[in-house]
């Protein structure tokens, strides 16, 4: 019994390809006749013999899953021409189903064989004239291809003749391109969406990194530069794209480099290719026992290839995107008994390759085989209802074209091009599944997300569907997947960090890998960014605080500082108090001690210290360019006082000397006039031109959290300031020097040894601060300029006009002449001296 069927099988294998006797030297193909013939290519062998050099093509790996898929459009058609009550009346549905191979030239040359006319099949398709018209082709409609670079070449040739083609599995996102490809439809969505669900996916997993892996072809290479772009649009790092060649194969040096890339790789890994491409990528990683996240395009996330691979579940988490899964209707049960009186050469051709037969024993999917009653267990859920739409949308096109009802339909005949522009338009519901197409072709269908289950307590892989996407909608998930979302450092199987609020992202090592810095006191960031922003140049950001930058304090010697408090009030008594010697030295113009501390010199003194002690105001407040006069105004002022105090000493030591020798070099520096003008004047020269060639001007010294606003001196500024100093010191020295000679003098009034006592002071005092003035940074160092400068002032009012005045008001009897004469004739006396009065 058993040969006589495996008999009857070979018979109807020849007799129903009469035309192509020898199975792997021609395209192998099934047909239908009918009143409308649907034209199908489907990859039912998966590779060809196709070398560098040209030749003869065969096919090999045949693909029991597209083998179904080719009997689903088989099935369909047979449903509709058979259901009832009839949707085409008086009409029937043909095919004629091509396999392909997966090969670009074989689709090419299958669908020149469904354009060419059947009623002259020696008829060539293109006319001779470019302005004729094409003949209208048998074949009005295409299903098919399933590859997307495939679907790219057949689609050019079928917009000759305007043949509507629908594809079930094409994704790529050029064919929506209506200007290359105007008749190309699809009942799967477009790879434009796929790209943007598993961004959506990466995005809601808080995943900052990611590996991309795609290949040549159209769907990889435009897959993976739509991924590209939307991941570095939307900050998340992409460690590396590995584009893989038509060459791949495992082992190559292609091979051997991304599983390097892999294996020092952060990231989560996307799989942007066919399935044969990953299966040997996945082979590798389970050799190497790698462990990463990995994202599964549609052309693997189902594959049972790959997922009951020997150690599959090692390679760690694997999330999946696929086409809307939806059972077709009675298929199942067609497969089961298809082998019962149904014949078709494809059929046959399965029988043949596969050497099964129909046996009456029960199937265990787990460990399915190519046997006859096991073949239900391969029928997908995806390409398969795609297919299945395809033909319902198909058939309802040619109900409203050709206008059928219940009982007839009143046209039978119509062209490509109309029945093209009625599919365009259709829109209507399938078993629930509502399918309309977009200004690009593109249908109205969504995406489910899988998950690989690999836990311990199960047998190999369990594909679990844990949530939908659709087009233009949020990404939405029907079970609990906290555990795979970034934890509060750290993603799952990245080093990537979640930096806190004034903290940024420094690259660690590779390229996504990242560690925490904190930004500086002059930056800002909210976190999770790979720089901190640049607060405005008057702002920083506190260090409680990073992620906002603040107004700085501006600061500069307030006027209601305790230390500006002080200094004013002290200045303030000495103007009053420099103004009440000057009111008692003017009552007294005529007297000796007045004619001792100078004469008139004494009111130039006197208003030189003045100007000094008023110095201090220009020291307090925001500095402006008329306050930054302070330390040259006191340059003058000390210059023009102390030149009045020498030419007082030369008078003192000119008048109590009685040293011929002393006397006569004294006498020639005896012109108090001639020596105020030419000291004070050289300082007055030194400080104008320091004023006008290289003022001293406001300047804002930006600190970490104030702003110090001080009078700024430059390098050649500084100059100015050493020389005014060194100038002013140099002459108090002298002042020194002479006083300290004069000391023993007959000096009734002690000026000598007052004035030696008010530049010993002086010059302590600018001993002192110059070293600090120079290091000294902050609001006080024009505090401790005007410090220096009042007790310098005060130094010369103390000692050398103070006591004068007090003189002139509570000793009087020593303020005349005869005093001064007793004074001296006493003191010579001391040193048996003769005094000739």
């Amino acid at each position: 019994m058993f040969l006589l069927k495996l008999l009857v099988t070979f018979m109807s294998v020849f007799h129903s390809s009469s035309e192509n006797t020898d199975f792997r030297a021609e395209m192998k193909h099934t047909y239908l006749h009918g009143d409308v013939i649907i034209g199908g290519l489907f990859p039912i062998n998966q590779q060809t013999n196709r070398t560098t050099d040209p030749g003869p093509i065969s096919c090999k790996m045949f693909d029991i899953q597209t083998f179904l898929r080719a009997q689903v459009m088989i099935y369909s058609i047979q449903e509709i021409n058979q259901q009832t009550p009839r949707l085409l009346p008086n009409l029937t549905l043909g095919y004629d189903i091509y396999d392909t191979c997966g090969d670009v030239s074989l689709a090419i040359r299958a669908a020149l064989q469904l354009l060419k006319d059947q009623s002259d099949p020696q008829r060539c398709l293109i006319p001779a004239s470019i302005n004729s018209s094409l003949p209208e082709p048998e074949t009005k409609v295409v299903i098919g291809e399933e590859l997307s670079e495939v679907s790219l070449a057949v689609a050019r040739v079928l917009a000759l003749p305007s043949v509507t083609q629908i594809s079930y599995a094409s994704t790529s996102e050029q064919l929506s391109l209506k200007y290359k490809f105007p008749t190309f439809l699809r009942t799967v969505s477009s790879d434009k969406h796929q790209t943007q669900a598993i961004y959506e996916l990466v995005k809601y997993f808080s995943w900052q990194s990611v590996a991309i892996v795609g290949s040549t072809d159209e769907y990889g290479k435009y897959g993976t530069d739509s991924l590209l772009k939307l991941f570095t649009g939307n900050n998340i790092c992409v460690d590396f794209v590995d584009i893989l060649p038509d060459t791949f194969v495992k082992n190559c040096s292609t091979a051997r480099d991304l599983l390097k890339k892999i294996e020092i790789s952060t990231a989560e890994a996307i799989m942007f290719t066919i399935d044969t491409n990953v299966r040997i990528i996945l082979e590798a990683v389970v050799e190497k026992n790698l462990n990463r996240t990995w994202i599964a395009s549609d052309t693997w996330s189902t594959s049972s290839k790959i997922s009951e691979m020997t150690g599959i579940e090692s390679i760690g988490p694997v999330f999946g995107f696929n086409f809307r899964q939806k059972e077709v209707p009675g298929f199942q049960d067609y497969v089961t008994s298809m082998f019962n009186g149904t014949t078709n050469s494809i059929l046959s051709y399965y029988q043949v390759f596969t050497n099964s037969s129909k046996v009456d024993v029960k199937c265990n999917c787990a460990n399915k085989t190519s046997d006859m009653n096991c073949l239900y267990c391969y029928i997908d859920h995806d390409e398969s209802y795609n297919i299945y739409l395809a033909v319902q949308v198909i058939a309802e096109g040619l109900r409203i074209l050709l206008k059928c009802n219940n009982q007839s339909c009143e046209q039978t005949t119509f062209t490509a091009i109309e029945l093209f522009h009625v599919i365009r338009k259709i829109n209507i519901t399938v078993n629930d599944t509502n399918i309309y197409f977009d200004e690009n072709g593109d249908p109205s269908l969504g995406y489910d997300i899988l998950f690989w289950n690999t836990s311990a307590s199960k047998e190999g892989v369990e594909k679990i569907k844990i949530g939908e996407y659709w087009p233009n909608k949020n990404i939405s998930f029907n079970k609990d997947l906290s555990q795979w979302r970034t934890t509060e450092n750290v993603s799952v199987f990245n080093c990537f960090k979640t930096c806190k609020p004034g903290e940024k992202m420094e690259l660690h090592y590779g390229k996504c890998c990242y560690r925490c810095a904190n930004c500086s006191p002059q930056e800002s960031s909210y976190g999770n960014d790979t720089f901190c922003s640049l607060c405005e140049e008057n702002e920083f950001s506190p260090a409680n605080r990073r992620y906002t930058c603040e107004n700085k304090t501006e600061e500069f010697l307030e006027w209601t500082d305790p230390f500006s408090i002080i200094l004013v009030m002290t200045s303030a008594i000495a103007i009053i108090a420099t103004a009440v010697i000057a009111i008692v030295i003017g009552f007294n113009c005529g007297t000796p001690i007045v004619k001792a501390i100078g004469g008139s010199l004494c009111y130039v003194e006197m208003a030189s210290l003045l100007l000094g002690f008023c110095t201090t105001f220009t020291f307090i407040g925001k500095p402006t360019p008329n306050s930054c006069v302070g330390i040259p105004l006191f340059g003058i002022s000390f210059s023009l006082c102390v030149s009045c105090i020498l030419a007082n000493l030369i008078q003192i030591l000119l008048g109590f000397s009685f040293d011929p020798r002393v006397c006569s070099k004294i006498k020639k520096l005896n012109h108090p006039v001639a020596v105020v003008v030419i000291i004070s004047g050289v300082q007055l020269g030194v400080s104008l031109a320091w004023l006008i060639v290289l003022p001293r001007l406001p300047s804002k010294d930006q600190k970490e959290s104030t702003i110090l606003y001080q009078c700024n001196m430059c390098e050649k500024s500084k100059k100015f300031f050493v020389a005014t100093i060194v100038y002013n010191s140099f002459w108090g020295v002298v002042c020194f020097i002479f006083a300290f000679k004069g000391r023993k003098l007959p000096d009734i009034y002690k000026n000598a040894s007052l004035i030696t006592v008010s530049m010993v002071l002086f010059l302590i005092i600018w001993i002192v601060f110059l070293p600090i003035y120079l290091t000294l940074e902050g609001k006080y160092k024009p505090a401790i300029s005007s410090a220096a400068i009042l007790i310098s002032c005060f130094s010369i009012l103390g000692c050398h006009l103070a006591p004068k005045c007090y003189i002139m008001l509570f000793r009087k009897e020593i303020n005349n002449q005869n005093a001064i004469s007793e004074y001296i004739r006493k003191h010579y006396e001391r040193k048996d001296l003769s005094v000739i009065s």
